[in-house]
């Protein structure tokens, strides 16, 4: 099974992977920008994640796994690797596994240390959606807000609501696996892998998922990684300072 993707533009291949309950929609206008500079962009949907297949197996060895298959199949090889947050997970295991396939490799707000379980608030907001009852976007965020204050967070979750047939509300993630295997999203990079290529780390001023203390690790993993921060920006510095986000990204890729 082939994940879903969103491919746009000519040039060298540059994959992006969207973070937990993302999909690669949410990286459609930064994305262009990408095309627009001559890559070829690949915004792809993890499995269990926006149009991509569903299956109860869930931890980052599938997912890498996932990607190889994807690259083998759209015939990618010196990819530039993008992820974010459970995608930048991801993108470090890929890189560590198959560093012959990446030439650069960039991970957003996250190190790669374990994190402890931290969704509960969200998972239990997104399982209280009952589309039986619920028929627009407008009464799913009402029950939505009852869970999650933080009114970004939730239009990012309800980007995964579409309409399976007229009337009928769903969500396009797989909720149940997702809940199922969430502390899987928090495991820890293996002790020994190693991408000895460039790489980028980017983080948010106000995001505490990359601390000081975490450089030591990256350089563990990553020995000529820099670590660069956005300012104004919390976990999602892609989509609260995109400005900034793009111009650091495109400095290091067409470096």
């Amino acid at each position: 099974m082939t994940l879903h993707s969103q491919i746009l533009g000519e040039g060298q291949p540059f994959v992006i992977l969207h973070g937990f309950l993302g999909m690669s929609d949410n990286w459609k206008s930064l994305g262009s920008k990408f095309a627009e500079a001559g890559f070829q962009v690949h915004l792809v949907d993890q499995r269990n994640h926006g149009r991509s297949f569903h299956d109860d197996t869930f931890n980052y060895e599938v997912l890498a796994e996932d990607l190889k298959n994807y690259c083998e199949d759209h015939q990618l090889n010196d990819i530039i690797l993008l992820g974010h947050s459970m995608g930048g997970k991801t993108a470090m295991l890929f890189a560590t596994l198959y560093p012959e396939l990446v030439s650069k490799l960039l991970v957003a707000d996250i190190s790669p240390r374990f994190y402890p379980v931290h969704h509960d608030a969200i998972l239990n907001g997104l399982s209280a959606l009952d589309f039986t009852d619920i028929k627009s976007r407008g009464q799913a965020d009402k029950v939505l807000s009852q869970y999650v204050s933080e009114v970004g967070t939730r239009m990012f979750l309800l980007k995964n609501l579409y309409w399976i047939e007229k009337g009928q509300l769903a969500l396009r993630m797989n909720l149940d696996v997702l809940k199922d295997n969430v502390s899987e999203v928090g495991e820890a990079l293996p002790m020994h892998s190693k991408f000895e290529k460039q790489t980028l780390f980017l983080r948010g001023d106000k995001s505490e998922y990359v601390m000081t203390n975490d450089e030591v690790l990256i350089k563990q993993h990553f020995p000529l990684a820099e670590i660069q921060t956005i300012s104004d920006a919390g976990h999602w510095l892609h989509a609260e300072n995109p400005e900034d986000f793009y111009e650091t990204v495109i400095n290091f890729i067409t470096s």
